[in-house]
């Protein structure tokens, strides 16, 4: 089975990534800045690119881990931005387009508070 490295399958997502907004923003974009350093012999590498119509990504990594970003614009007019870091703790995406996760309700704030004040007794 061909496996890819696991830096490679981020680039292969974010160019993917960046083809579908393309597709939608602006058929005829065209890259304007392409960056890429490959990986040395201690696996470091990075690239960078941006496109016509306002794309943007850029990527850094190593054996131990990558970070990186990208921008567009959605097709709503929405500037979308994502930072990331992939290392020994998992993806960490971030992003103020990103869900995130609705407060606790008061009643179960407060019923966790009287479970940690009243312990239950052993028997």
């Amino acid at each position: 089975m061909f496996k890819l490295p696991f830096q490679s399958l981020c680039l292969l997502a974010a160019l993917m990534l960046a083809n579908v907004y393309a597709d939608n923003i602006n058929k005829d974009a065209v890259i304007t800045r392409e960056d890429v350093e490959p990986a040395d012999a201690e696996g470091n590498y990075q690239y960078a690119f941006e496109t016509s119509n306002g794309i943007q990504a850029q990527e850094a990594g190593n054996v131990n881990g990558i970070r990186g970003s990208s921008s567009y614009i959605s097709p709503e007019g929405v500037a979308i931005s994502l930072n990331y870091v992939a290392d020994e703790n998992g993806f960490q995406p971030q992003g103020d387009h990103l869900p995130t996760a609705p407060p606790i309700p008061e009643a179960i704030i407060r019923a966790l508070e009287y479970i940690a004040a009243h312990p239950p007794s052993p028997q």
